[in-house]
């Protein structure tokens, strides 16, 4: 990143009547491309890695369909009232320069980016790119927050200790952000979980560092705002928070476009619940990951993607409702 942006006013998304929605830049709800988090109250990221993932890849190409499928949303959260560009500044960033070759190597540049954002006072979105992006981007947020509470929606743990002897992947950020001391484990949940496993306890080691587990079929055909008071009576408002969010959390019928979908997920509309669920707390950053766009040539699963990715900005502190 450079130097800083200076900047009038407060951003806004370019509209459909100054430019047809299938033209201009594609960045992240068409807004301003900036190359420095300065005199950002927030940003979007992208992440183009999949690297670590062990199925199905092509998550690299998600920050780039999200960004395009974006276009389409506007600038007013009808539902909630919540007009985010009315009080934050907010710029897309572009994408971090990962070495698409070493995932050793991509794992500390990442780290630096987001160091250089925070550092900025600016909240970052991140549009990934497979999970393991989680891990780096919690070492930038732990380091400049401390341990943090973590509202972690996805079809898996993502607690295993090693897959094929390696202990970086998509399926281990959380256990070794609990070693490494990243996270406040009492004030962890983790909703949506479900699937096979190759255990019956699979579930059990993060239930045993003091996470809230609350698996798919527990919620099936319920309203999760009950579920969500508690969440954020538990965590509390001034407590930093961080919502990593996986697509593959969202029933493949509605989210297809993943690396290891898993059947029975969550609703669309309980995705939204749990975003909107975390108005009033003190969310420091949030990601989105494991959209692949090549498993959903109808784009679906990025335009979900990219409406989770605005309502998280609609919960951020210092939005104003209208």
């Amino acid at each position: 990143m450079g130097g800083a942006v200076e900047m009038t006013g407060t951003n806004q998304p370019l509209s459909g009547n100054a430019m047809p929605r299938f033209g201009g830049i594609a960045t992240m709800m068409r807004l301003p491309f900036a190359e420095s988090a300065h005199g950002l109250a927030a940003a979007f990221v992208g992440v183009p890695l999949d690297i670590g993932t062990s199925h199905r890849p092509g998550a690299r190409f998600g920050p780039r369909q999200i960004r395009a499928e974006s276009a389409l949303i506007r600038p007013y959260n009808l539902a909630t009232g919540a007009a985010p560009f009315d009080t934050l500044q907010v710029a897309d960033l572009g994408d971090v320069a990962i070495n698409t070759y070493s995932l050793e190597k991509s794992l500390p540049i990442i780290t630096a980016f987001y160091e250089r954002v925070l550092a900025a006072g600016c909240r970052p979105l991140t549009l990934g790119g497979d999970h393991t992006i989680a891990l780096p981007i919690l070492r930038a947020v732990a380091a400049r927050h401390g341990p943090v509470a973590l509202v972690h929606v996805d079809a898996h743990a993502d607690v295993n200790d090693e897959m094929f002897g390696e202990r970086i992947t998509h399926g281990t950020p959380f256990r070794r952000a609990v070693e490494e001391g990243l996270l406040q484990s009492g004030k962890v949940w983790q909703i949506g979980l479900r699937g096979t496993g190759y255990a019956a306890d699979d579930f059990d080691w993060p239930r045993s560092q003091g996470f809230t587990v609350v698996q798919a079929h527990e919620v099936w055909y319920r309203s999760l705002a009950p579920l969500m008071t508690q969440v954020r009576d538990r965590i509390g408002a001034a407590t930093p928070v961080y919502l990593s969010f996986d697509i593959d959390g969202i029933d493949p019928s509605f989210a297809g476009g993943t690396g290891t979908p898993e059947i029975g997920g969550l609703t669309v509309p309980q995705a939204l619940e749990i975003v909107r669920g975390c108005s009033g707390l003190n969310l420091v950053g949030a990601d989105l990951v494991e959209v692949s766009p090549p498993y959903d040539p109808t784009g679906n699963t990025a335009l979900l993607g990219a409406n989770l990715l605005y309502e998280m900005l609609c919960v951020l502190p210092g939005v104003r409702c209208r």
